[in-house]
């Protein structure tokens, strides 16, 4: 699933390709792409049509484009969508499922959602502009100038359950998926199993640190591709992967001690982690309880 680096990616070229442009022309090709819009697909399109583009923003993984009239379009790509700036004359995708006609457009572009799996989806969010009711919930990113270090410490070392499910949590930190909270704990060198509330101050803010780290350079390398599914808006897939440290890296050697990077089963997908870098914890004790003697 694309991460905060690819969807910034995305965000950045949409800014440059579509800012100002007027949406003269809205296609749905398959509904469920704007199940969440409660309009339904023509009021999606009718709500859409005539509408300038006056930005290109992002909340984590979530992306919307604010409209002249403080409506926004939003977006998010979930494990396969992709939003491209396409020329009129080029074909259309096999996974085309909305197509947008824009005028004012670089070199004459239009904009294609296109969605293979078919998890991601659009919709028009009333009154949006700003920030989308709908995606109010999710906290800023670490790349975030506003996001608040001291709050994620203060509510992380309250937690009982594992930092890297900490890291995955959108209400607490957005925009780090699996991939890059791998990469931000194996370069802090704290196992994922790491309780919250057994971690020092230090050692969070570091952990913070490595996450920014981490995604700046994917952002500076145009994000990570294991595949076809993530590409910008031109197409192109990023390359961070042949950076990783950690994700993906099964059986193979640690690249700061040689010890072979391990897998385990985690939330249905997988955790990679160096087992001599990032010891496991250690179980709590059980305190047992306290029984009163008889009289």
């Amino acid at each position: 699933m694309p991460e905060l680096p690819e969807v910034e990616v995305v965000r950045a070229g949409l800014e440059r390709h579509v800012l100002g442009a007027t949406i003269t022309r809205v296609e749905v090709l398959h509904e469920r792409s704007v199940r969440r819009d409660p309009r339904g697909p023509t009021g999606f399109a009718e709500a859409l049509t005539g509408r300038r583009i006056e930005a290109a923003r992002r909340r984590g993984k979530y992306l919307w484009l604010p409209l002249d009239n403080g409506d926004a379009l939003l977006g998010h790509l979930g494990m396969s969508g992709q939003l491209l700036v396409q020329p009129p004359s080029l074909p259309p995708e096999r996974h085309l499922r909305v197509r947008l006609d824009l005028d004012g457009a670089a070199e004459g572009r239009g904009l294609r959602f296109v969605d293979q799996r078919m998890f991601g989806g659009l919709s028009v969010s009333a009154g949006g502009a700003e920030l989308p009711a709908e995606i109010a919930h999710i906290a800023r990113d670490p790349l975030d100038p506003l996001f608040d270090d001291a709050e994620f410490v203060r509510r992380a070392r309250r937690r009982t359950a594992g930092v890297k499910r900490l890291l995955l949590d959108q209400g607490l930190v957005s925009g780090v998926g699996n991939i890059y909270a791998d990469e931000a704990l194996w370069r802090a060198r704290i196992h994922g199993d790491r309780p919250g509330d057994r971690l020092s101050g230090p050692q969070l803010r570091r952990l913070l640190d490595h996450a920014r780290e981490v995604m700046s350079e994917a952002l500076g390398q145009g994000g990570t591709s294991f595949d076809s599914l993530y590409v910008n808006v031109n197409g192109e897939s990023g390359y961070f992967d042949r950076s990783l440290h950690a994700y993906g890296r099964e059986q193979e050697p640690c690249d700061r001690c040689g010890t072979p990077i391990r897998r385990i089963a985690f939330m249905n997908r997988s955790s990679y982690f160096c087992p001599t870098c990032q010891p496991a914890p250690r179980r709590r004790r059980s305190v047992p309880p306290v029984v009163p003697l008889a009289d």
